[in-house]
């Protein structure tokens, strides 16, 4: 993919962008690093806003959570997630601690886990999580049959729930607690 390079005035780029958003920038107080990220979005190109911590770049406090995430998942490298939330280091432990307990085995196993997490990453548009929960989900066992009918389920979910939005219908009485079990 060829990009244009990044003019170094929002006012050469604002000239030759396909929407008028013009105010977008009056509007907003955006840090100065937002629009070279804002320009390569747009052009199909994505980056994290502050850039990515490389293992050998980390703080010790950052390579100590990086050390658990690769021991943990029995694998030698850090995804991009992690390397992107790592320059804030509290934020990095916190996700990965809340990570490691939601996604450890319990009353669901792993996999149904995953297959979960890909279906709420396509409802909220998150292609880097579609992704990786994809992945993880082959790895885990999904079968191309298995992702193909996750596929129908969460599109027939979405046209579902936006019809009983546009239409308003009521709750049942018997889908109300308490359920029986």
């Amino acid at each position: 993919m060829t990009v244009n390079p990044i003019p170094s005035e929002p006012s050469q780029a604002i000239a030759s962008f396909p929407f008028q958003w013009h105010s977008i920038w009056h509007a907003l107080p955006l840090p100065g690093n937002v629009w070279p990220v804002f320009i390569l979005w747009n052009q199909g190109v994505t980056m994290s806003t502050f850039g990515l911590i490389e293992y050998h770049d980390a703080s010790p406090q950052v390579r100590a959570i990086y050390d658990d995430i690769m021991a943990t998942r029995k694998t030698d490298w850090i995804n991009n997630f992690w390397k992107a939330i790592a320059h804030d280091p509290a934020l990095l432990q916190r996700t990965w601690d809340s990570i490691k307990q939601i996604m450890a085995p319990g009353a669901l196993d792993p996999l149904t886990k995953e297959l979960i997490y890909v279906a709420v990453s396509v409802t909220n548009n998150c292609r880097y999580c579609i992704a990786s929960h994809t992945a993880s989900a082959f790895g885990k066992g999904m079968t191309d049959a298995m992702f193909k009918e996750l596929q129908a389920v969460i599109g027939m979910a979405s046209e579902t729930n936006k019809l009983v939005t546009g239409y308003q219908v009521e709750i049942d009485q018997r889908f109300q607690p308490p359920l029986s079990r």
